[in-house]
């Protein structure tokens, strides 16, 4: 590694070869997050909802936690989607449409003790799901 005087134009290049070994940079370079995001870089997307289902916690903990199969409308992709918090679930049924969208978890991936499920369930059918989880809204019938 050269330190002299004339050393500018090594240092510089050595500098953008090595580069390419910090995963960070890579990723944002080759735009992986974006080729593998269901959502293609979107924050919410509408999906319609195949199936109901549990996802079973990460060790330590246990238990059944409340999501949905869903198929994204814009795309035709199946990911999982979280029913965030209690009772929220019975406001879903199969063949609703949904918005989703990103839960928030560690680098983009899943939120705590949740198995590869990135995504959460914002509205049905055009309803706030919080407001009809607390009652404050009724289920529109279709």
């Amino acid at each position: 590694m050269g330190k002299g005087l004339f050393s500018a134009r090594k240092l510089m290049k050595d500098k953008k070869k090595w580069r390419w070994k910090d995963r960070r940079y890579k990723v944002r370079m080759k735009r992986l997050r974006l080729r593998f995001d269901p959502l293609e870089g979107a924050p919410q997307a509408r999906a319609i909802v195949l199936l109901k289902r549990p996802v079973e916690a990460k060790q330590p903990n246990s238990g059944l936690r409340k999501a949905v199969r869903v198929q994204l409308i814009k795309n035709g992709r199946q990911i999982t989607a979280l029913a965030p918090r209690d009772g929220a679930i019975k406001f879903i049924n199969e063949h609703d449409e949904v918005v989703i969208e990103s839960i928030g978890g560690a680098q983009g991936g899943a939120m705590g003790d949740l198995w590869g499920v990135k995504y959460k369930v914002v509205k049905v059918n055009k309803q706030s799901l919080e407001q009809l989880r607390k009652g404050k809204i009724e289920k529109i019938k279709r």
